[in-house]
C-alpha cells in the first residue's frame, strides 16, 4: 500500500487560491507543482476516513523516507525529490509540511492562536518559501510570506469548520474561544452558529486580517513580476474571504467567491500591480540585497 492509493481526485483547480497559474513563469510551474502534487496526497492521507491513525503515520513516513531518498515507492516524492535536485532545492519546506500532516492526525483540538500558528509555520510557511526559493527571491521576502500563507490556512480552517468538525472531529477554533461562549466542539454540527460561535468566527477573522496586513509589502517585495501579479491576486482574494467571514455564518452560508467574483479581483489586482510596477510606485528588493 503506497500514500498515493489513497487519493481523493482533488486537484489544484480545486483549491481556494491560484496554485501554479499561468501567471507565473514557464519555468517554475513544474517544480511548483510537483510540490503541489506531494502535499496534495499527504493531505489525503491525513484526512482519509478510513485508514487508521497508525497507517496514516506509516505512510507519511513513508512519503518523507521517499523524499530523502531512503525509499522509492511514493511517486509524488520521488518526482518532488528529481525537481528539488533540479533545482538544487532543499527538501525541508516539503519535510515540514509532513509535520503539518502528522500532527492532523494526533492534534484534533488547539489551545490558543499561537498553537493555531504554530500549526500553520509547518502547515502553511512552508509553501510560500518553497514557491519564493523555485523562484529565487530573497529570504527577506518570508515573514511577509509567512503571515500570507497562515492567513490563507486560518481562512480555510473557518470556511470548513463544519466539514472538519464533521467528518474528522478536527477543530482548529481555539478551545477556550469555545470554553469562554459557553460552547463545546459540537456546535460545528449544528446548522446554524449560535451568536457565540459567530462572534468567535468574526474574531478569528479579524486577527487574520491583522495577518493580511502583515502580509501587504510582499507584492512590492517580490522581485519577479509575474509572481507579484499572483501574490497580489491571492492577497485580494483573502481579503475578500476574510470579509465574507465577517458577515456570514460559516455553518450555513456559502463563504466562497464565484468564478466570476474571482476574476475579477484578479484583474484589478493584476492591473494594479501592474501599474505601481510600471509607474515606479513599487519598487521590488533585489534577490540578497536591502531595499
Amino acid at each position: 500500500m503506497t500514500a498515493a492509493n489513497h487519493r481523493t481526485g482533488k486537484g489544484h483547480k480545486d483549491e481556494n487560491f491560484p496554485v501554479a497559474s499561468l501567471i507565473i513563469r514557464q519555468d517554475a510551474r513544474a517544480p511548483v507543482m510537483a510540490y503541489y502534487a506531494f502535499a496534495r496526497v499527504a493531505d489525503d492521507v491525513s484526512d482519509s476516513p478510513v485508514l487508521a491513525p497508525d497507517m496514516k503515520l506509516k505512510l507519511l513516513d513513508a512519503m518523507g523516507a521517499s523524499l530523502r531518498g531512503e525509499r522509492e515507492n511514493e511517486p509524488e516524492a520521488v518526482a518532488l525529490r528529481e525537481a528539488l535536485r533540479q533545482r538544487g532545492l532543499s527538501d525541508q519546506h516539503a519535510q515540514d509540511l509532513l509535520i503539518a500532516f502528522r500532527r492532523d492526525v494526533t492534534q484534533l483540538r488547539y489551545t490558543d492562536w499561537d498553537d493555531l500558528m504554530d500549526y500553520c509555520r509547518y502547515s502553511a510557511m512552508p509553501v510560500g518559501r518553497y514557491v519564493l526559493d523555485v523562484h529565487g527571491e530573497s529570504r527577506d521576502t518570508w515573514p511577509a510570506s509567512d503571515a500570507l500563507c497562515a492567513a490563507l490556512q486560518v481562512i480555510n480552517h473557518l470556511q470548513d469548520c463544519g466539514k472538519d468538525k464533521k467528518a474528522l472531529d478536527r477543530v482548529y477554533i481555539p478551545l477556550p474561544l469555545l470554553i469562554a461562549g459557553d460552547l463545546t466542539p459540537d456546535v460545528l454540527l449544528e446548522p446554524q452558529a449560535p451568536p457565540a460561535l459567530l462572534d468567535i468566527v468574526r474574531h478569528l477573522a479579524k486577527r487574520t486580517d491583522a495577518l493580511l496586513d502583515q502580509a501587504e509589502p510582499l507584492a512590492s517585495q517580490v522581485a519577479d513580476l509575474r509572481l507579484a501579479i499572483e501574490v497580489a491576486i491571492i492577497q485580494r482574494l483573502a481579503r475578500r474571504l476574510v470579509r465574507l467571514l465577517l458577515i456570514r455564518d460559516p455553518l450555513s452560508d456559502r463563504v466562497h467567491l464565484s468564478k466570476m467574483e474571482t476574476l475579477c479581483i484578479a484583474a484589478r489586482a493584476t492591473l494594479s500591480t501592474l501599474w505601481q510596477r510600471l509607474s515606479g510606485g513599487t519598487r521590488a528588493v533585489p534577490v540578497g540585497k536591502k531595499p
